[in-house]
């Protein structure tokens, strides 16, 4: 459902021994387990992907390592614009930031990169004096495939969608 296709994540394990972290048996199976993550994870998948490994591991180890990994910026916290209700999903930082493209229609979420938000960022920074720390986008609508599935433009209701090559108007 949600799949990651950017492949220059941070190694979890290497930036936290780099950091003098300690990493006990049960963080390193967490950590684990979200560094190898196919999709963005929320805590609840993470305990019960975590004790597939170890049955042992425990809410309390899963929020612990959550919260020091967002501490110390290896990991981002989304809301991918709520589609599963107020649940928040968790995915290793990646060397370029990228944009999250939501699917209303049927959950999916994608991940983009553009030289364009890169430029984005420069120019706010340079215009505002504004050192960028952390950047959060993301876009709701249909998915490409959800747009070809559409019988009509009305059924659509998205403009865009009719003037692709999948169009059904």
């Amino acid at each position: 459902m949600m799949k990651s296709n950017i492949s220059e994540r941070r190694s979890l394990l290497q930036e936290l021994t780099l950091r003098g972290i300690r990493i006990t048996g049960q963080r390193k199976i967490i950590i684990e387990t979200i560094q190898a993550a196919d999709r963005h994870l929320d805590a609840a998948t993470l305990l019960e992907m975590a004790r597939q490994r170890d049955k042992e591991i425990n809410r309390a180890t899963v929020y612990r390592t959550i919260e020091l990994l967002k501490k110390l910026r290896l990991i981002d916290e989304l809301d991918l614009m709520h589609l599963n209700g107020e649940k928040h999903f968790y995915e290793v930082k990646t060397e370029i930031d990228h944009i999250h493209l939501a699917c209303f229609e049927c959950g999916k979420i994608e991940e983009f990169t553009t030289p364009l938000f890169e430029e984005l960022k420069t120019q706010i920074s340079q215009q505002r004096g504004f050192h960028i720390r952390v950047t959060r986008l993301e876009v709701g609508g249909r998915c490409k495939q959800c747009c070809a599935q559409a019988r009509t433009c009305g059924e659509c209701g998205e403009e865009a969608c009719c003037k692709g090559e999948n169009s059904n108007c």
